[in-house]
């Protein structure tokens, strides 16, 4: 009989931010999954519980996840953890979520702490609508296109970054949004050191400067209606075969540009950048 893979949510600070339900489902498990299990351990020995701890973090191997599948398949029931908050949620997981499911393993969630939802709570913004970005990609074109996105959304945009990047990120935001989009700098969430640092982007790109500590989740406000627009969606093949077709007609880069920001609700910069991209030796 196939057994059962929990999804365990954990604090994402305060080790008393847990359910009944998650420390019994803890303790009866045969095995706790976790993405670091010195960190883990903390948490466990904090609670009394002392069930099984082995590690399942991003490099982990297929052929080990097959293995903890098959165990599911043939009745384990395995508690997966991660280093806070909700499972899965820009953390590891997933490859043995689907393995599970692909051999009929029931996945249960054990929902609880989450830092998107907390922050949203406390940044002081609309939060009847809001997208999850995650982390940002690091840079390039895929960066570029993700800060466009946050800043033609009229939903507020809730982001992970590392304290090392936190201040490149703003300085990013506030050049795609503009300097007075209201944001919300979110450290520590639930912890001794707890900040919600609540601003403008020009503000928080002043108080943070450089470096920051602890774990941080930023918040966003959507756009407003007049700077809003409806985000139209081309492949990348597509576009670039527009552009190159306009080149050849003997348009100038700047109309291209103006033209292609008007349809696809691109930003002017982008769309020029787009453009000249494509321009012989550009």
């Amino acid at each position: 009989m196939s057994g059962i893979l929990f999804l365990v949510a954990t604090p994402i600070g305060n080790l008393e931010d847990i359910t009944l339900r998650a420390l019994r489902v803890l303790r009866e498990a045969q095995c706790v999954l976790a993405e670091d299990t010195r960190h883990s351990r903390t948490l466990l020995s904090h609670h009394g519980i002392q069930t099984r701890l082995e590690s399942l973090h991003a490099h982990t191997h297929a052929t080990r996840i097959d293995t903890l599948a098959d165990a599911l398949a043939q009745g384990a029931q395995y508690a997966l953890i991660t280093d806070a908050g909700s499972p899965l949620v820009s953390d590891p997981g997933a490859a043995l979520v689907e393995a599970a499911i692909a051999r009929s393993v029931r996945v249960e969630a054990i929902p609880g702490p989450s830092a998107v939802i907390t922050a949203l709570s406390v940044a002081g913004m609309r939060s009847d609508q809001f997208r999850f970005v995650g982390f940002l990609p690091r840079g390039g074109k895929r960066r570029r296109e993700a800060l466009s996105l946050v800043a033609r959304d009229p939903a507020s945009s809730v982001l992970f970054e590392a304290p090392r990047r936190i201040a490149d990120t703003l300085n990013d935001l506030r050049e795609a949004c503009g300097d007075m989009r209201r944001a919300a700098v979110c450290r520590e969430l639930t912890k001794l050191h707890e900040e919600v640092a609540r601003g403008t982007l020009r503000e928080l790109c002043e108080r943070f400067p450089g470096d920051a500590r602890g774990e941080i989740t930023l918040v966003v406000s959507g756009a407003d209606s007049e700077h809003s627009e409806e985000i139209v969606s081309i492949p990348e093949a597509e576009l670039d075969a527009k552009i190159d077709a306009e080149l050849a007609a003997g348009r100038r880069t700047k109309e291209i540009a103006t033209d292609l920001a008007a349809e696809l609700s691109l930003d002017p910069r982008e769309a020029y950048r787009r453009v000249l991209a494509r321009k012989p030796g550009g």
